[in-house]
């Protein structure tokens, strides 16, 4: 029996309790359940996986609970290389790729099971499903998952069975799991980069479920512009709010922790704290995105004025952001180094802070001793995916050096900030901060626009807060 809390109100469990609790239960095992819609693309994954390493075993863990405080955890997030090469998000479990004679592998999915109701681990417990919720058979989850599924409980002794089997296993994910093997921590990251080259390219289910994530995302920004009266008379709290309340109800949750940066907040690049004031006259900056119920995320940002109209100055920078904008997404096309992107919005924005005098030109100069930074700071987009930063662990060169292809999503987001306190800037520019990002995906053609919903020029952003504008 799990150890009970120090300072639990009840001593222990009695034999009458005990037996109490055992009884009278309904068979509740579930017999209507069809294949997950990802399946087949899951089992497709597998099987680009298992080329890259023939002859050896992988294993991809999905991860455990982490303490918040106590005995309070945080909400559990699976990691993402284990939820692409399954479908699945349950904790505490692991797939395992085992090496077959003819080069290939056998995939199992090795989960925690029910609990059993001849014993009192299903109601007392780290894991008692009566205070976790209801978690699937391994029969279930077979059939869902498409695969062969095993108890977990089992899995160090299965591992230990083939122990002279070359092993590579995500590290960082499952610490237990990670000592209960004997793998090369060079090989391990090699895995680990092969788990990233493999989202690279969306497969046609992934880009269906982007398409949701945007779309969400659009109806969420909306909803934050409709309130923003309520925002003004309270912080930047009731935008972050609002915004989350549109994510719980179509998705799982934020797809990381919501930027609602209003005034000079907006000049740091990740303000996440969302407790300051929400002033006519300022801008606001709004960076956030709803993520599915399958765990793909969107990431758009828009700059809005709170007033409702842009001041002169505040519409300059917009309009020169805005333009870097269009240049990088023209740059956006299948056969294109991914860095051409990020480098026409960043001439651009280069050329602005010549013509201005913020930074000494030619604009050539100015961009080969990258001086632009001061006020662009970051690069100017990413991979999008089951992460917000995904395939972070790819190989450089199939990632910042390779070629966009089709299938690919990415940001395109160029910024100015101007810093509260920059002395070489004109006061009437410091506390200005203006991004604008959108979410592609590369096409045959071209790019499509995933959150192209949402306005982007200066004209459309006031139209459309005149429009919904509490």
């Amino acid at each position: 029996m799990a150890k009970g809390r120090k300072n639990g109100l009840y001593e222990g469990v009695s034999e009458e309790l005990s037996a109490l609790m055992r009884t009278g239960w309904a068979d509740t095992e579930r017999h209507d359940l069809e294949p997950a819609e990802q399946a087949p693309y899951a089992a497709a994954r597998r099987v680009a996986l298992s080329a890259l390493f023939p002859g050896e075993r992988l294993i991809v863990p999905s991860g455990n609970l982490k303490t918040r405080s106590n005995d309070d955890t945080y909400p559990f997030r699976p990691y993402s290389g284990y939820v692409h090469m399954t479908g699945d998000q349950a904790r505490d479990g692991a797939l395992v790729l085992e090496p077959r004679a003819d080069g290939g592998h056998d995939a199992y999915c090795y989960q925690l099971p029910r609990d059993s109701r001849d014993n009192d681990e299903f109601w007392i417990g780290y894991t008692a499903e009566l205070w976790m919720g209801r978690r699937r058979s391994l029969a279930e989850a077979e059939t869902v998952l498409g695969l062969p599924c095993r108890d977990v409980r089992t899995i160090t002794e299965d591992l230990a069975a083939g122990s002279g089997v070359p092993t590579r296993i995500v590290r960082g994910v499952d610490p237990a799991l990670e000592a209960a093997v004997a793998t090369d921590e060079e090989r391990d990251i090699e895995l680990e980069g092969a788990l990233s080259d493999l989202r690279l390219v969306k497969d046609a289910w992934e880009l269906g479920e982007m398409r949701k994530a945007v779309d969400s995302t659009v109806r969420g920004f909306t909803d934050c512009v409709a309130e923003l009266s309520r925002a003004i008379a309270s912080s930047e709290r009731w935008i972050e709010g609002t915004f989350f309340r549109r994510a719980r109800l179509e998705g799982n949750h934020v797809g990381y922790g919501s930027i609602c940066a209003a005034g000079d907040h907006a000049t740091i690049m990740h303000w996440t704290d969302n407790d300051g004031p929400v002033r006519p006259g300022e801008l606001l900056l709004l960076d956030a995105g709803v993520e599915t119920h399958s765990l793909y995320t969107a990431d758009v940002t828009r700059t809005l004025p709170i007033s409702g109209t842009f001041t002169p100055v505040q519409r300059q920078v917009y309009d020169a952001v805005y333009e870097a904008q269009e240049a990088g997404m023209a740059a956006v096309k299948p056969g294109a180094p991914y860095r051409d992107f990020h480098e026409a919005s960043q001439r651009h924005l280069t050329a602005r802070l010549v013509e201005w005098g913020f930074i000494e030109g030619p604009v050539d100069r100015a961009y080969a001793l990258g001086l632009q930074r001061r006020f662009t700071m970051a690069g100017t987009g990413h991979m999008l995916g089951l992460d917000v930063h995904d395939c972070a662990q790819a190989r450089t060169e199939e990632y910042v050096d390779g070629v966009l292809e089709p299938g690919m999503v990415l940001t395109v987001e160029p910024g100015l900030y101007f810093q509260p306190d920059d002395l070489t800037v004109p006061e009437e520019w410091r506390g200005i901060g203006v991004r604008i990002e959108d979410d592609l995906v590369v096409t045959e053609e071209g790019h499509e626009n995933l959150s192209a919903g949402l306005p982007r020029s200066s004209a459309e952003v006031e139209a459309w807060m005149a429009r919904f504008a509490g």
